[in-house]
This record gives structure tokens, sequence and C-alpha cells, in this order.
């Protein structure tokens, strides 16, 4: 029996899904039983990073299921857009504070972001200039 490619796909993505989720409360064991001061999401990105790092977790095996679930990401905001309509005394008290919060806050991920890809880069191209001197 063939199965139709729109359902493989699907059934692909919710599998990856499925991982994703996986990870996620194996790491919300770990932090609530055994590593009680660290977050639950540095928890599963680490167990991610060394998984992948060790060859035991594909990438794989998690993009299809990781893109879905950041290209629907505005879903998961629809709950806090509901409280913020529901609370407008709250926005009108501390609305500027809040979008100061959030502008700076989203600065902080971006540079932080900016630094780690680059030391990354130059650290992989100082390795692969490494490897090239050895071959020669």
């Amino acid at each position: 029996m063939l199965i139709p490619p729109a359902l493989h796909r699907f059934t692909l993505i919710l599998l990856q899904i499925g991982l994703i989720i996986g990870i996620w409360l194996l790491a919300s064991w770990l932090s609530s039983h055994w590593l009680h001061g660290l977050p639950p999401g540095i928890v599963g990105i680490a167990m991610a990073l060394v998984l992948l790092g060790l060859g035991l977790l594909r990438r794989e095996w998690l993009a299809d299921g990781a893109g879905w679930l950041l290209r629907e990401m505005l879903l998961f905001f629809i709950p806090v857009t509901i409280a913020i309509v529901q609370y407008p005394t709250l926005m009108i008290e501390h609305g500027l504070a809040i979008l100061g919060v959030i502008v700076a806050s989203t600065a902080c991920v971006m540079l932080a972001t900016a630094f780690a890809v680059d030391l990354c880069w130059r650290l992989e191209r100082r390795w692969r200039g490494k490897q090239k001197e050895q071959q020669a």
C-alpha cells in the first residue's frame, strides 16, 4: 500500500514534534528531580546539543517538526493577546515600561545571537584552516 506524499510528510512532522516533546518532557523531569537550579528549557537545549554532537540525534530527525513549530509560533501567542485585551488598565499604566522591556530584551537576544554566530564562524574557519594545513 502506497502512502500519499502529503500524508507521509504530515506523519513525519508529527513524529518529529513528538521527539521534540519527548526531549522537553525528559528535560522537565531531569530539571525537577536532579537539576533543581536549571530551567527545563536550558536542560533540553543542552541535551539536544550533546545528542547532536555525539551523533545520536540527527538534524534531519528534527528539522521539519521544528520548522513547523517556528512557522506556527504566532498561534502560541494568542492567549497572551487575549490576556492583554482583558486588562486594558495594565497596558495604560505600564504599557511603555512593558514595551521597553520587550524591545531591550529582544535587542539583547539578537546581539548575543550575533556574537555567538560570529564566534562559531571564526572558530570553524580556524579549525578548517588547520585541517587544510595538516592535509598539505
